[in-house]
């Protein structure tokens, strides 16, 4: 009797150890509102609307997640590869930018790409200079060059889209710009992100200060929202280039934004922005009201860190522009 019992106390007692750790890695949700991808400390992690981890698998760093019609994800594997990663974590397909269609021994990152509808994919070359897109044999179908004052490896490009337009909307992080260029490279449409009458202040926190713009979406009124990277902020600007709307670092109660990246308009009209930066006390994602209210906020800095770049929401029901 006494040895079950010595065995039933120690059976209980890894139960409750076990019951800890996982609800150490659980993230912090305010709600459950919903799931979601998020990625940092080389990888890419899987929630569900409670916060609990659902997936996780290795990459390098990664400044974007895309969630495909077929249920994988496509993201990057460090800043010159891509790669499409099943429900099970299985990597599926890849694709080496350094190393193909002639940028072998060239200074190149990847940061902003697409899956189209067609089935190909959108590849911005920074420190190239241009926009590909490929099949899934890895060969180019159509590309066209954007334009810097000097190209940069790392600074050309931040975050990229393709309109259903068929134009392209680039963050031209190093200048501090969102460009809109047609399918021949043709500037369209170009806004200034501007520094407020501030000056320059170095750093990724929130006491660093710039127009180093990180991500940009086109909303269904023909406006563009804007996260301006180092300034803090999300900007809403018509295609006159008004500012229509404007969410500064503390205009929601209890949370200061920092490095402002990834962007998601739901079909309830609230928008989900990722907080990069800004340090274990803010959570790393929000969804506010375009009336500034706070209705839902994600953090995690144990599967997670202080640089998440990249999220996207799981589950919500409807269109999600991203």
């Amino acid at each position: 009797m006494r040895t079950y019992k010595t065995i039933l106390t120690a059976l209980q007692g890894f139960l409750l150890l076990a019951c800890i750790a996982n609800a150490a890695e659980k993230a912090e949700v305010s709600s459950t509102r919903h799931g979601v991808f998020a990625s940092d400390k080389g990888q890419v992690v899987k929630y569900d609307a409670v916060g609990n981890v659902l997936l996780t698998f290795r990459t390098g760093s990664v400044h974007r997640i895309q969630q495909l019609q077929n249920g994988n994800v496509l993201c990057q594997s460090g800043w010159k590869k891509l790669i499409e990663v099943n429900p099970k974590g299985k990597t599926v397909w890849s694709y080496d930018a350094q190393n193909r269609n002639g940028n072998e021994g060239k200074r190149l990152e990847v940061h902003a790409f697409q899956r189209l509808e067609n089935g190909n994919t959108m590849v911005v070359e920074n420190g190239i200079g241009r926009i590909i897109e490929i099949n899934k044999a890895g060969e180019i179908q159509h590309e066209l060059k954007y334009k810097v004052k000097q190209l940069n490896a790392h600074r050309d490009v931040r975050q990229g889209h393709k309109l259903k337009n068929g134009n392209y909307l680039l963050c031209h992080e190093g200048e501090g710009r969102v460009t809109e260029y047609s399918p021949t490279g043709r500037i369209v449409w170009d806004y200034q992100v501007s520094l407020f009458g501030k000056p320059r202040k170095g750093g990724h926190g929130p006491k660093g200060w710039g127009n180093q713009v990180f991500n940009a979406i086109r909303l269904p009124s023909g406006n563009t929202l804007i996260a301006t990277g180092s300034g803090h902020s999300v900007l809403e600007v018509t295609p006159k280039k008004v500012i229509v709307w404007h969410l500064k670092q503390n205009d929601i109660p209890g949370v200061t934004l920092a490095w402002v990246t990834s962007l998601e308009l739901l079909p309830n009209g609230n928008i989900v922005v990722g907080n990069c930066h800004a340090g274990p006390d803010n959570p790393q994602l929000i969804e506010v009201t375009k009336d500034k209210k706070l209705v839902w906020s994600f953090k995690d800095f144990k599967n997670l860190g202080n640089a998440t770049a990249a999220s996207a929401t799981v589950g919500v029901q409807g269109e999600v522009i991203r």
